[in-house]
């Protein structure tokens, strides 16, 4: 019956791509793919994760059989887009959302990135002739592709190329022509592309052609702005175009092996449980009870809605890596370990007495309390919230981060805000010194970053596009200027030890990425969608300074973009359709740094700063739900942490402890911990 089911499809290849079955048979054409997602089962064939996947690895966002689904945006109907449903007893692929916005579509992709020259075959039925649907090729992203389909009544071949302007495509139309279809009729699209020539056509009689180099190969994906059902799927090549593929493909694997090979084994450290408190990404790392050995602080969450507007700990339990509870407030719930923003609290030194307190907000109060045993030393209620943002009379704590505005030498202060409003400057005693915000424009963002400009021993703080001194003076601000909220913003030296000054970046959601100097003035505006979670260090050594990586998320997610240190593009690619903290990781103790995209041993793994896979995960049935980075045991080398809601790993080199001089890079301190942040890690060496 499998054999019948081929040959079937074998012959639907050569009568809809023109292949003669001869040639077929005589190996001068070879497939790459064919699908009539008969193998995939009925339902949903997307997944509905949210923001939970900003910070979390979702299983369910993998690859399903040759598919996966490339965007999403934050409206329910485009995370419920794509279902396999049946049509007279046979499966098809079927969109189902008709699309408001122009910057983010419905999209399914298949192949690799390698694929060259290649003929596509697609069988495919619009349901309304108001908007796009069609095929995709050369893909690189869901921001760069060719795409071939039907809008109206013409047919249209374009290049699609990222955007020039906040949420607007840079599209540009290689051919166009008149076409006649119907609602709901089915087309055959056939693209052939070789080299820098495109031929597409359809089954009507419809021809298109055109010349274009910007992109030599990619993978193929079914896109479509209205409801479109996809009945079948072809792709071939020559076999010479075959074995090129594999042969490229062997070498790619092997590249893999061979930098996987050169680093130290991931070996688990500890093990401990957590069934009945766990979280999900809401861990925070210090010493705790003052043994001189990293403790792990567990705060689960309730969440007040709408989303994540109103959110606050609901239980904190205290453990060391060898499993011991130090301390627990409040009462676990196993259900409440679900998050997709973040909550007030940290442990600091906040009075500087070398010993750690936790610091953290629960109902509406602000709690200093011992990091040995949890017991409150003092507390404050929080300041009084503010419209729009005010369903609770107090604000309930968004995040907290440390600073020091009052020049004592040590980050006593801290800022604390409600969700994307406002912003208050507390001293050590939870006094008020000064707030800020900006109004209605939601851009106050998610965490703030603060940094000695001026060179009077106080910070100043930039949060949302605004820049204010010590004292709460605005120095600067964009607010109001740009679409969004800024998603992770630092002040970062570039160029360590040079006189070039220090300059601030923003992962700015939709906005981009961008560069300003200290005067505020915007020196880069890279507009290549929802841009976060930002990481600086040094990923190659052969270039100047310091590269950032940041990842793309709603609407968008899994591209990744690599940028020199002076804010230049330098690699762009898209492994995954999630996101990631995207953490620096330094792992042998040499120069450069890795980052970790996800624990997930297929999907996931460490990958360097040109964008290779350094290493896998082991199938070990480690958690891959969360990661983070830290030097835990040993020497200043990093250890990897993952875990889920029920247990935490820990993972180490095989040959740990590693003796001589070893890279030690300076952090963002663990008292600044937030799945807001932006990682800088400025390079450093033990003694």
């Amino acid at each position: 019956m499998r054999n019948m089911a081929y040959l079937i499809l074998l012959v639907f290849v050569c009568q809809i791509a023109s292949i003669s079955c001869s040639n077929m048979e005589s190996g001068t054409e070879d497939i790459l793919l064919t699908d009539e997602f008969g193998a995939l089962k009925v339902g949903m064939f997307s997944t509905f994760v949210k923001a939970h996947a900003e910070y979390h690895y979702r299983p369910d966002a993998a690859p399903k059989g040759n598919w996966v689904v490339s965007t999403h945006e934050g409206d329910v109907g485009s995370q419920r887009a794509w279902w396999i449903l049946q049509e007279n007893g046979v499966n098809i692929m079927t969109q189902t959302y008709d699309n408001p916005i122009i910057y983010s579509h419905p999209m399914v992709i298949a192949g690799d990135p390698l694929w060259k020259d290649y003929t596509v075959v697609v069988s495919f039925a619009p349901e309304s002739t108001e908007k796009q649907s069609g095929i995709m090729f050369r893909y690189q992203n869901d921001r760069c592709y060719y795409f071939f389909g039907v809008k109206g009544d013409k047919a249209i071949l374009k290049m699609v190329h990222h955007a020039n302007a906040y949420r607007q495509p840079h599209e540009i139309v290689l051919a166009e022509k008149q076409t006649s279809y119907s609602s709901g009729q089915y087309l055959t699209a056939k693209i052939t592309v070789q080299g820098n020539r495109i031929r597409a056509e359809l089954d009507n009689g419809t021809i298109l052609e055109a010349e274009d180099a910007n992109y030599p190969t990619g993978k193929i994906g079914l896109m479509a702005d209205v409801p479109t059902r996809y009945r079948s799927v072809a792709v071939t090549t020559t076999s010479t175009g075959k074995s090129l593929f594999l042969t490229q493909k062997r070498e790619r694997q092997a590249e893999e092996d061979r930098l996987d090979a050169a680093n130290p084994k991931m070996v688990v450290w500890k093990k401990i449980r957590t069934s009945k408190f766990g979280v999900g990404r809401n861990l925070r790392f210090g010493d705790l009870n003052n043994d001189g050995v990293i403790d792990v602080l567990i705060g689960q969450v309730v969440n007040h809605g709408p989303k994540g507007s109103y959110s606050e700990v609901s239980c904190l339990t205290a453990m060391t890596f060898d499993g011991d509870i130090l301390w627990q407030i409040g009462r676990p719930d196993l259900l409440k370990y679900f998050l997709t923003n973040d909550v007030g609290v940290q442990i600091h030194d906040l009075d500087n007495d070398g010993r750690n307190e936790v610091v953290y907000c629960m109902n509406s109060e602000i709690h200093i309390a011992d990091g040995a045993t949890g017991e409150t030393k003092y507390k404050a209620q929080a300041p009084l919230s503010k419209p729009p943002e005010d369903f609770y009379p107090r604000i309930l704590g968004d995040c907290l981060f440390f600073c020091d505005l009052r020049g004592t030498g040590h980050d006593r202060d801290i800022i604390i805000k409600d969700r994307q409003k406002h912003f208050w400057a507390l001293n050590d005693r939870l006094e008020v010194l000064w707030e800020g915000g900006c109004g209605d424009d939601s851009q106050t963002g998610h965490y703030p970053y603060a940094y000695d400009l001026d060179g009077d021993g106080k910070d100043e703080v930039a949060i949302g596009y605004a820049l204010y001194d010590d004292d709460g003076t605005q120095i600067w601000t964009h607010d109001g200027k740009l679409g969004q909220h800024a998603d992770g913003v630092a002040i970062v030296p570039f160029y360590p030890d040079t006189e070039k000054e220090p300059q601030i970046f923003y992962a700015a959601s939709d906005e981009g990425y961008m560069r300003l100097d200290q005067e505020g003035n915007i020196l880069k505006h890279h507009y290549i969608g929802h841009v976060q979670n930002p990481s600086v260090a040094n990923y190659r050594s052969d270039l100047p300074g310091l590269e950032t990586v940041s990842i793309n998320f709603h609407g968008n997610q899994g591209i990744t973009t690599f940028y020199d240190a002076d804010g230049n593009i330098y690699h762009q690619f898209e492994p995954v359709q999630h996101g990631s903290m995207m953490l620096p990781l330094n792992w042998n103790g040499g120069d450069e740094e890795y980052f970790v995209l996800s624990a997930d041993v297929e999907e996931g793994g460490v990958y360097d700063g040109w964008g290779r896979r350094v290493m896998r995960f082991p199938g070990d049935g480690h958690p891959v739900m969360c990661n983070a980075v830290l030097d835990i045991t040993g020497d200043v080398r990093d250890e990897i942490v993952v875990w889920d809601p029920y247990e935490i790993w820990v993972y180490t080199q095989d040959d740990n402890p590693k003796s001589g001089k070893l890279y030690k890079p300076d952090r963002n301190p663990l008292y600044n911990y937030s799945n807001y942040q932006a990682t800088i890690s400025l390079p450093g060496w033990s003694k």
